[in-house]
């Protein structure tokens, strides 16, 4: 806007200037200044006719440390070339999309290829495509956008558990809950005629065979697979910025065992305490984990219930034969003697413990650390001494800890 009103008052000068004087160079000069306006004027307007462009996000949803692929093409079905074109996305993306600045011939296509890494979690807005184009002295300017915006939500970041194993739920043998479920579990307890729907593999041929006709099996959920996971985001005991927090690693811990456990075709629970309580119901399959991560994804460390009150409120939930697993930084104890009771109701529990300390000061050292740090180790310890004193397995994180390797 300046450059064009120092335009606009050097024109004006100029033609009070060669209106006054009638010199011959000062009308050259004004016509050669309107040949520019107006060639400028008309190779904008023309920059954008012709062209047709669009964008492609190769996936909406995604887990940290993915990448985002978004894939270009514009053409240009004018026999006129367009020699200054910019296209680029608005978003609120973690590491933006590159834009690109590029020239078409007349009659030629272009398309590629834009990779960024998801670093963040969180759902993000992919704004519609624009297409600029202007003139060679920034006098005129047009765009364009193209296609609808969309959202892209980034879960996160799962870690592979290969030896994470759920404590024993104090219960001899398996037991079954007395409902039906479509879920194949190991508890095939009756069959029925078949109907439309039903799964090949679901047949009982035995009793097709004696009865004369196709007969499928029902199932019923396996209490002892249950598992519920109570993730703490208590403001007042999360330390830690951005990925290096216990705020993102609780999020990673819960993500990772719900996906594993899903894989194992277990029931899988949720409690989030971030600015309100939210709790998914124990369930399976994919639609499961979608509820889970889209939580994981959602969620901040911003609340104010302590972990004591969450697990009075959410330990009624747990049936007998399931698993409660508490991800958690607090070093408070009073919340411990609450897991105790799950015992008797044939209910196992497991703490993962974030070490807060070791996420306040990771990448730095000072004295003042070191002298907080012997504090912060004597509470981690009387936390261990609390936890095994009343036998509940028990994993202590640290930052910047393998999650596989300590997870075992």
């Amino acid at each position: 806007m300046i450059r064009r009103l120092q335009f606009l008052i050097v024109a004006v000068v100029l033609v009070i200037a060669a209106l006054s004087t009638g010199l011959g160079f000062l009308f050259y000069v004004v016509y050669l200044g309107l040949l520019a306006v107006g060639g400028s004027y008309v190779l904008t307007r023309l920059g954008l006719a012709d062209l047709e462009a669009g964008y492609r996000v190769d996936h909406r949803q995604a887990h940290v440390g993915d990448d985002l692929r978004a894939t270009y093409s514009i053409s240009n079905a004018s026999v006129l070339p367009k020699p200054w074109l910019e296209v680029y996305n608005p978003t609120d993306l973690p590491v933006p999309l590159p834009g690109r600045a590029l020239v078409l011939r007349s009659r030629a296509q272009r398309s590629w290829v834009a990779i960024v890494p998801l670093t963040r979690r969180g759902t993000f807005r992919v704004e519609p495509m624009v297409v600029r184009t202007g003139d060679p002295f920034g006098f005129f300017e047009a765009a364009a956008t193209v296609g609808r915006p969309t959202s892209v939500t980034v879960f996160p970041r799962v870690v592979p558990l290969p030896r994470w194993r759920l404590p024993n739920a104090f219960l001899e043998g398996t037991h079954s809950a007395p409902e039906r479920t479509l879920q194949t579990t190991p508890l095939a307890t009756t069959v029925r005629p078949y109907a439309p729907g039903d799964g090949f593999n679901r047949i009982h041929w035995r009793s097709t065979a004696r009865l004369g006709e196709i007969q499928v099996k029902e199932f019923d959920l396996e209490q002892t697979a249950d598992v519920w996971l109570f993730v703490d985001l208590e403001s007042r005991v999360q330390a830690g910025v951005g990925d290096v927090s216990t705020v993102e690693e609780a999020l990673r811990v819960a993500a990772s065992i719900a996906h594993d456990a899903i894989l194992e075709n277990r029931a899988v629970g949720l409690t989030t305490s971030g600015h309100r309580l939210v709790s998914i119901p124990a369930d399976r399959g994919p639609r499961q984990r979608q509820k889970i991560m889209q939580l994981l994804a959602a969620v901040e460390g911003d609340g104010r219930s302590p972990l004591g009150e969450v697990l009075l409120t959410g330990l009624p939930k747990l049936r007998r034969g399931m698993t409660a697993v508490v991800v958690t930084p607090s070093r408070e104890r009073q919340w411990v003697r609450t897991l105790t009771s799950l015992r008797a109701r044939g209910v196992a529990a497991a703490v993962v413990s974030l070490a807060a300390f070791s996420y306040e000061t990771f990448g730095r050292k000072s004295r003042a650390d070191e002298a907080s740090a012997d504090l912060a180790a004597q509470e981690q310890r009387a936390m261990r001494f609390a936890l095994a004193e009343y036998d509940l397995r028990a994993y202590e994180v640290h930052a910047g800890d393998d999650l596989g390797a300590v997870l075992a």
